[in-house]
């Protein structure tokens, strides 16, 4: 063991979750030290997309306050596609115009970083470029971590390293998963004037939109695409199931998928213009409850990506608010753990009966079976052609005789989703 003291806490990963649990333990007045394997908190972080703050407000109240987000989101967009046209719901809420504010699109480089100096001004440290590459044991129980060949004794490690968290595996605390567990996003950031992404998106300063693609576009992968505005600039991607990849989709390029959806016509009239600063991916969790981990040891906590807390509920994919909620709690735990003298397993279980008491894990376990649902592969292959046929049997005049309107819409019903299959479809949909 090392002859460095031991500090109260080590945190793995400078995510949201860690630099939340890091936020709570600096203000108790704890020793705490978060390392993060990237040149800075959030240089690893990929994710364009947005964050509910109204889960949070309480667990966070000063951080939502203050943070750096880019728009609070006012109009909600749903875009259909198949192989050759489209059909676009927008919806806008006046509420929404107004505090409290429901969400906002964020840039997590931007963010997290703001969020460690804040670490740091209660006393936190934060390390980056410090790469975590193994855990210290004392008599069978974790007791701090070993990082760039050097051993840093802790009283309590929490693991808040992601979605493949090496820390929560090397506890045993989590296995490997399998391929049908992940996705892949894909992002690009698109750079425009902020008044160009206002008319275009026919928003006010500081308001933003939010937008999913369904269909077509994945290539009849699980999946889907996403587009965020940003205050100066567009966050634009995909998340294909990796197992859905890795099965039907052999011989098909991920970044080639990427290339034909910002190709579409229904994307380029947002891109328009804009300049390519930014192209990356990474791994994201699609396990729901069933892949969330064991959720602590003797001296060890595990929280956000890392514990699984991530969670697709169809219309929208949650994360964020998980990791900062859970890391709250994680760092209030360890909090109270420290301040009893008792950092057992025993003790740290408390942690998961507060996240059950939460909106954490009551989300997740309402929505579990919600992969189960949206595996369906006829969401995004018949029901967008559906759709589209639809929209298009309805609109077009020709030099016939038109039908009415209701027949259209049956037959077209009858085609595509008036059958058995659908049936099953309609009370799978129950569950979610």
């Amino acid at each position: 063991m090392s002859s460095m003291e031991k500090i109260d806490a080590v945190i793995v990963g400078g995510g949201l979750a860690g630099l939340s649990a890091a936020y709570r333990l600096a203000v108790a007045g704890r020793q705490v030290i978060l390392l993060e394997r990237g040149d800075a908190p959030g240089s690893k972080n990929v994710t364009g997309g947005r964050i509910y703050v109204e889960p949070i407000r309480r667990f966070l109240p000063e951080i939502v306050n203050q943070a750096p987000f880019e728009r609070r989101v006012v109009k909600e967009m749903l875009s259909v596609l198949d192989e050759k046209g489209s059909v676009l719901l927008e919806h806008g809420n006046e509420k929404w115009r107004h505090e409290p504010y429901m969400s906002f699109t964020v840039l997590r480089a931007r963010l997290d970083n703001w969020f460690s100096e804040k670490v740091m001004e209660k006393g936190g440290f934060v390390i980056p470029r410090r790469k975590v590459d193994d855990l210290l044991w004392e008599d069978g129980r974790v007791a701090g971590v070993k990082a760039g060949g050097e051993e840093i004794p802790a009283r309590i490690v929490i693991a808040a390293d992601g979605a493949l968290s090496f820390t929560a595996q090397k506890a045993g605390l989590a296995s490997a998963q399998k391929p049908a567990d992940y996705a892949l996003a894909i992002k690009e950031v698109y750079k425009l004037d902020p008044k160009t992404i206002e008319d275009r998106f026919g928003l006010e300063e500081g308001e933003g939109a939010a937008c999913l693609f369904v269909g077509a576009i994945t290539k009849g992968l699980f999946g889907g695409g996403f587009l965020y505005t940003n205050k100066d600039s567009l966050s634009v991607g995909l998340v294909i199931g990796i197992d859905s990849l890795m099965q039907e989709g052999r011989g098909i390029e991920s970044y080639r998928i990427m290339d034909d959806f910002t190709a579409r016509p229904e994307i380029r009239r947002w891109i328009r213009g804009g300049e390519v600063k930014e192209y990356s991916a990474h791994i994201i969790s699609e396990a729901g409850i069933g892949g969330v981990s064991k959720l602590c040891a003797d001296n060890m906590l595990v929280a956000g990506d890392a514990a699984g807390f991530a969670l697709n509920m169809g219309l929208t994919v949650r994360g964020m608010e998980f990791a900062v909620a859970s890391g709250v709690v994680a760092g209030e735990t360890a909090d109270e753990a420290l301040a009893k003298g008792d950092t057992s397993a025993n003790f740290l279980s408390h942690y998961e009966r507060k996240l059950k008491e939460s909106f954490v894990l009551r989300d997740m376990e309402t929505f579990r079976h919600s992969r189960e649902v949206l595996e369906n592969r006829r969401l995004f292959t018949v029901y967008p052609k559906f759709i589209c046929e639809l929209m298009e049997s309805l609109f077009t005049i020709n030099d016939g005789p038109k039908a009415p309107l209701f027949k259209t819409a049956k037959d077209v019903a009858r085609k595509h989703v008036l059958n058995w299959e659908g049936f099953k479809d309609f009370l799978s949909l129950r569950k979610m």
